[in-house]
């Protein structure tokens, strides 16, 4: 998997053994990031703009890091263990939406994040970049079937929480002390109808202006903030 930009390059140079090489632009100069590559004496090559620019569709500010693709955490892995507060993604098809939802998890302290294999994008280049190469220290697991996973969290004594505007309570009216999960919608039709049906609690964010809904990833990152300052 190809991931590129001098952020996402830093963070992933940190823990360097997923890095299988290194490409930089002929005139990059960003001595800290130089100093971390030969420091670990890891496999580099230059290339010019243009053979760069075909490599990648995107912003890469001359480097790409050919990394291993990320190995998904199996659901038993968590289940198993003390994970109390899970992200639950209802097929987000954005990977720039996924890679922030992914970033928000890691800095608000979220266990894990479990996500379907039909309709989501996965963990991709874009992802990674977008997610500043916190997908590393999260656990991530991808499931066949989300309803069946809701309720095998459900019996291992999880509350699940789910997002809406239509017959929802206040989100800050919610006890989160317990174990949670906590589903994002898709970014079009929100959730399934399944999954709703699922929830124990349906909970929805005020809008006061003429906007009645917000980005994915920033209504997550409310609601994920709002279960930690409870549990606090």
């Amino acid at each position: 998997m190809l991931v590129f930009g001098r952020n996402v390059a830093k963070e992933m140079l940190k823990n360097p053994k997923n890095i299988k090489s290194i490409i930089l632009q002929d005139s990059f100069d960003d001595k800290n990031i130089i100093s971390l590559i030969e420091k670990d004496n890891l496999n580099y090559k230059y290339m010019s703009k243009r053979e760069i620019d075909h490599l990648i569709d995107g912003v890469h500010q001359g480097i790409i890091l050919d990394i291993m693709d990320y190995k998904y955490y199996n659901l038993n892995d968590i289940i198993n263990s003390n994970d109390s507060f899970i992200v639950i993604i209802d097929h987000i098809e954005d990977p720039h939406n996924l890679g922030a939802i992914i970033r928000t998890c890691e800095a608000a302290g979220v266990d894990s994040i479990i996500i379907p294999k039909d309709r989501q994008v996965g963990i991709t280049g874009t992802v990674m970049k977008t997610s500043v190469g916190t997908v590393n220290d999260m656990k991530i697991v991808r499931v066949s079937n989300l309803a069946n996973t809701i309720d095998k969290l459900k019996k291992n004594n999880f509350w699940i929480v789910g997002t809406a505007l239509e017959n929802s309570v206040d989100y800050r009216d919610i006890d989160y002390s317990g174990k949670i999960g906590l589903v994002v919608g898709n970014e079009g039709s929100g959730m399934s109808r399944i999954v709703k049906e699922k929830c124990d609690f349906i909970a929805k964010i005020p809008m006061y202006g003429k906007t009645n809904s917000l980005n994915a990833s920033v209504a997550l990152g409310i609601m994920v903030y709002e279960v930690v300052r409870n549990r606090k």
